[in-house]
């Protein structure tokens, strides 16, 4: 075993300061989830994937659809009302942070669904109408992952000069 003696009141202090920030890393947590919050509505605004991929788009048959009840989109396919972006959240603990939606629509946005699977309508029709494709929106993408070093290591460094 080895052992290490530091005689430096300069560097014990920043290392004891350091020691008593670890337990409670709520700051950076709330730092990061704004920062995913925000990329997450960006790309979703951008019609993005976090592996930069496009979201498929609205097939001819929702566009009629929308048509019919006089429904304009107004961007992306994540985008009809606004509701899916407005739903994101996070919500930052003391050594973890959550980013999600509150929108009801957002986990078959982001996994897909067969048309049919949640049953049927009054009229006997499916539901949903159609297959709806994947487009997952949440996850991290590389900018995310530079972002949270960024912001870990500004931490770290604030954490150390008190």
């Amino acid at each position: 075993m080895i052992k290490v003696t530091l005689k430096d009141d300069e560097a014990s202090a920043a290392l004891g300061r350091l020691a008593a920030s670890l337990t409670d890393l709520s700051t950076p947590m709330e730092k990061i989830g704004n920062a995913l919050s925000r990329s997450t509505k960006d790309r979703m605004l951008r019609g993005e994937t976090p592996d930069g991929g496009a979201f498929a788009p609205r097939s001819p048959n929702t566009l009629r659809k929308y048509e019919r009840r006089k429904v304009s989109p107004r961007g992306g396919p994540l985008d009809l009302t606004g509701s899916m972006i407005r739903g994101i959240f996070h919500h930052a603990g003391s050594d973890s942070v959550t980013v999600g939606s509150n929108a009801s629509q957002a986990a078959v946005m982001h996994f897909g669904a067969d048309m049919g699977a949640f049953g049927a309508n009054r009229r006997g029709g499916p539901i949903p109408w159609g297959p709806i494709p994947a487009r997952p929106f949440l996850g991290l993408s590389s900018e995310d992952r530079t972002a949270i070093q960024k912001i870990v290591a500004r931490w770290l460094g604030e954490a150390v000069e008190g």
